[in-house]
C-alpha cells in the first residue's frame, strides 16, 4: 500500500512519467502502468487454485489426522509440526506450507459444517425453555410522554406470557424481569433463549458458542437455567417471542397508553396478560393457558 501510495502521488502530485517513476522506485514499468490505470489505493493476490501435487495422496492421511485431533484433549492434541513429521515419516516429500494450508481449509470446512448443525428445536416439552426479548414502546406517564422499555418472557411449552416495563434497559432491569416472570409463573424452566444482547453475551463465536456477562451468568446459575443464545440475525430461533412482540404492541399499547405511574402501567400490564391467556386457546392442545398450568421446576 506504501509502494502505490508513493506511486500515485509522483505520477499525480509531481508530474512525472512512468519511465522515470520505475527507474527511481526500483519497480518495472508494467506495474507502475498498472497502478496507475487501475486507480486503487490497495492491491491484493489471492491465488484462486492451489494445487497440492506433492500433498497428493497424503491430504486423507492429514485429513484423519486432523479428525484425530478434534476429538483429543488440549494437552493430547498434535500440533501441525507434529503431524507434519509424521507424514514425512509416510513418505511425503513436500512442504510444510502445504500442510498448514489444507488444514486450514479443513479446520474452516469442519468449523462451518459445525455451526450448520447447531440449531434450537421449534417444539418444547413442559418446563423446557422459555424466550426472552425487550421491545421499545411510547406511553403517557404523568401527562408526558415517555419511551419505555418492555421485557417479554414467554414459555416456549404452554405459551404463557409476562410482559413488565421499565424507564431503562440496563441488567438490574434485566434481572428484575427475571425475577418477576419466575414468581408469576411458579418457577423456572431448565434453558432460556435470548438474542445477544449486550446485558447478557460479552463475546460471539461460531455457532452458539458464546462468553456470557459474569453477572447474568451468576443469575442463571442461581435459577438453574441454562442460557442459549440465538445466531445472529435468526430471530426465527425464538419466534414465538418475536411475533409476540408485534402482536402485543398491536393489542395493548395501541392506541397510546395513558397512566400516572409506572407501576400503574405494569399492574395494568399484568391483568391484561392474564386476561389474555384465559380467552387464548393453545395451538396445540386447544385449552385456555393458565399461568400454573403445568407442573414447573421451582428454583431452589
Amino acid at each position: 500500500m506504501e509502494t502505490i501510495g508513493r506511486v500515485r502521488r509522483d505520477h499525480a502530485v509531481h508530474g512525472k512519467g512512468i519511465k522515470q517513476i520505475a527507474r527511481e522506485r526500483g519497480l518495472s514499468r508494467n506495474t507502475v502502468r498498472k497502478i496507475l490505470r487501475q486507480g486503487e489505493t490497495a492491491s491484493s493476490y489471492r491465488r484462486e487454485r492451489q494445487p497440492l501435487l506433492k500433498l497428493g495422496d497424503h491430504a486423507a492421511a492429514l485429513e484423519k489426522l486432523l479428525l484425530a485431533n478434534e476429538g483429543k484433549g488440549r494437552r493430547e492434541k498434535l500440533t501441525l509440526m507434529r503431524m507434519f513429521a509424521l507424514l514425512r515419516d509416510g513418505g511425503y516429500v513436500g512442504g510444510y506450507d502445504a500442510v498448514r494450508r489444507h488444514a486450514r481449509r479443513w479446520q474452516q470446512g469442519a468449523k462451518a459444517r459445525a455451526s450448520e448443525q447447531v440449531f434450537i428445536p421449534l417444539w418444547f416439552a413442559p418446563g423446557d425453555a422459555y424466550q426472552f426479548d425487550w421491545s421499545q414502546e411510547v406511553v403517557v406517564l404523568g401527562g408526558a410522554t415517555t419511551t419505555v422499555k418492555v421485557a417479554h418472557v414467554r414459555l416456549c411449552h404452554s405459551r404463557m406470557f409476562l410482559v413488565v416495563a421499565y424507564l431503562r434497559e440496563t441488567q438490574e432491569m434485566l434481572f428484575d424481569a427475571h425475577e418477576r416472570a419466575f414468581g408469576f409463573f411458579g418457577g423456572a424452566c431448565c434453558r432460556g433463549i435470548y438474542d445477544n444482547m449486550s446485558t447478557a453475551v460479552d463475546a460471539v463465536f461460531v455457532g452458539k458458542k458464546r462468553i456470557f456477562n459474569r453477572r447474568f451468568e451468576q443469575m442463571c446459575s442461581h435459577h438453574l437455567v441454562e442460557p442459549i443464545a440465538c445466531t445472529p440475525a435468526s430471530g426465527w430461533e425464538k419466534g414465538q417471542v418475536e411475533n409476540q412482540v408485534g402482536n402485543l404492541r398491536e393489542w395493548l399499547f395501541t392506541p397510546r397508553l395513558r397512566f400516572g405511574t409506572l407501576v400503574e402501567l405494569n399492574e395494568w400490564l399484568l391483568e391484561q396478560c392474564l386476561r389474555k391467556a384465559a380467552a387464548q386457546l393453545h395451538p396445540e392442545f386447544g385449552s385456555a393457558v393458565s399461568p400454573r398450568c403445568l407442573p414447573r421446576r421451582r428454583r431452589s
